[in-house]
């Protein structure tokens, strides 16, 4: 025979208003703690990575991607800039393409206005219509722990580039330190029209290795 106080359901809605409070500071510590470590959300404000990127536009940024791996060429990366980079002590955070890793020989241009990466050519479809480097011409070879990124509309872009031209061809200021990464762009999700994957380019797969330093 069962008694009375066995009879009584256990929880009900009392107890989930009673829950609700640390459910709710539970969820706030999580989401808090995989923006602070994991993935964060990012506005482009410029149109320097234009047209991959568009002014507004929102990307999720894998923070532990370099935490596990190595960067590669063509990752769009977010990184805390230099602040010889800045024009403002508001901007920190840079989004930009990674073209040269460290050892790479980056040189500007072959015959066709193409930049070349340890000999071979990229075929950078993604570069704002227009942009034309030949005027620019560069030939140099990322320090080791740093890499050498540009904007995907070279024309308006505070990137390696416009650095290393505006710092007196300083090698050091034109490239990032592997720790100033922040990391890896790998979804563009809003406007929902224009959502997609950050893959890396094709082009970047024939790219070799860098020469073994003599």
């Amino acid at each position: 025979m069962i008694d009375d106080e066995q009879k009584k359901p256990r929880g009900g809605r009392g107890s989930f208003w009673r829950e609700l409070p640390v459910l709710l500071v539970v969820a706030l510590v999580v989401a808090l703690l995989v923006r602070q470590f994991v993935v964060q959300t990012f506005y482009i404000p410029t149109g320097s990575m234009e047209q991959t990127l568009l002014v507004d536009n929102r990307v999720l940024v894998n923070k532990l991607a370099y935490e596990f791996g190595e960067p590669a060429r063509g990752e769009i990366v977010v990184f805390e800039a230099p602040l010889t980079w800045r024009s403002s002590v508001e901007q920190e955070d840079f989004i930009k393409r990674i073209i040269g890793v460290p050892g790479d020989r980056v040189v500007c241009c072959d015959a066709q206005g193409r930049i070349t990466v340890n000999g071979q050519p990229l075929d950078e479809p993604y570069v704002y219509p227009g942009n034309k480097m030949a005027p620019q011409k560069f030939d140099i070879t990322v320090p080791a722990g740093r890499v050498w990124v540009m904007g995907d509309h070279r024309e308006a872009s505070a990137d390696s580039l416009a650095n290393y031209n505006g710092h007196n061809q300083d090698i050091m200021q034109a490239t990032i330190p592997l720790e100033a990464l922040v990391g890896r762009a790998f979804v563009l999700f809003w406007p929902f029209d224009r959502a997609t994957w950050l893959t890396v380019p094709e082009t970047f797969a024939a790219v070799p290795g860098p020469s073994p330093a003599a």
